[in-house]
């Protein structure tokens, strides 16, 4: 069972219980996506004042330290005060790009470039005849961008979104860049047993650092007796992290920051697991 945590702990010295063993995940918190995103955030906020186009990243942490340097936050560019916005590592539509330029603002991309081939995927496979489908959560911020500027589209999270897909002659199947690559290939499967007259052709977009920290988690957590997935609660990919965690280990906790963790959770525990979303500051494990 995943369990979520935002209350403070006034005991912190978990780790000195003699007899508890921690285990750090072989693959886990920032990706390098994020990483160059908040360098260039850095950079030019040292340069001129900015406003970022959504939530840079999905951790409040980030998102905090950046605000108290002076960073502001927009959710559309009608709305920016500064001359210079920048777009999220989540990316962003095409239209959101031509209605910064027309008002005339200086744009600054962040834009992980991993998800930018997600972009042209999807757009290949249209002009290949594809009617185009997106594995990944409806309403999240990478997933807008893909389908913005899509005229037809459908977006799938589970089999019974497929179902209420109409018929096609040919899929285009892409998917959000965190999605749990064992997920995306068996919602790939089912599509092409529910119109097996279709030609469905699917293009891998899970990113690399996705698959690794799915694979560590799924190790970690055969060994451990809790799980710690620690991660902004909005994080998609620190979400599917704890899915991942809760289908071999029956304590798993997701928490924003070490300030979280109650020791009660450890009072039987022998192995503790950690894991980090990509969006997880270093300083928090």
């Amino acid at each position: 069972m995943i369990k979520k945590n935002n209350s403070k702990n006034e005991n912190k010295h978990f780790a000195s219980q003699s007899e508890l063993k921690i285990i750090k995940s072989e693959h886990m918190g920032m990706c390098f996506g994020v990483r160059d995103a908040i360098k260039l955030v850095n950079r030019v906020a040292n340069e001129r004042p900015l406003t970022v186009l959504g939530e840079l990243v999905h951790n409040s942490t980030v998102l905090n330290t950046l605000s108290n340097r002076g960073v502001k936050f927009a959710n559309k560019p009608e709305d920016v005060m500064t001359e210079t916005v920048m777009i999220t590592a989540h990316g962003t539509s095409n239209q959101t790009r031509r209605s910064v330029m027309q008002q005339g603002l200086q744009m600054q991309d962040a834009t992980c470039p991993l998800v930018h081939y997600a972009h042209k995927q999807i757009h290949k496979l249209i002009e290949n005849g594809c009617h185009p489908v997106i594995i990944g959560r409806n309403g999240h911020v990478e997933v807008l961008g893909l389908t913005d500027d899509l005229v037809e589209y459908d977006v799938v999270l589970n089999e019974q979104d497929i179902d209420k897909i109409n018929f096609h002659k040919r899929f285009g199947v892409i998917a959000q860049t965190t999605q749990p690559i064992s997920h995306v290939q068996a919602l790939v499967k089912y599509l092409k047993s529910r119109f097996p007259k279709s030609k469905v052709r699917f293009v891998d977009t899970v990113c690399q650092p996705t698959k690794q920290r799915q694979r560590a988690a799924e190790e970690l957590a055969m060994k451990s007796d809790v799980v710690l997935v620690i991660g902004g609660l909005n994080s998609n990919n620190s979400k599917e992290l704890a899915k991942t965690c809760a289908k071999f280990c029956a304590n798993v906790y997701h928490i924003q920051s070490p300030d979280d963790i109650q020791i009660t959770w450890l009072d039987t525990a022998k192995k503790l697991g950690i894991t980090a979303g990509t969006s997880t500051p270093n300083e928090h494990y």
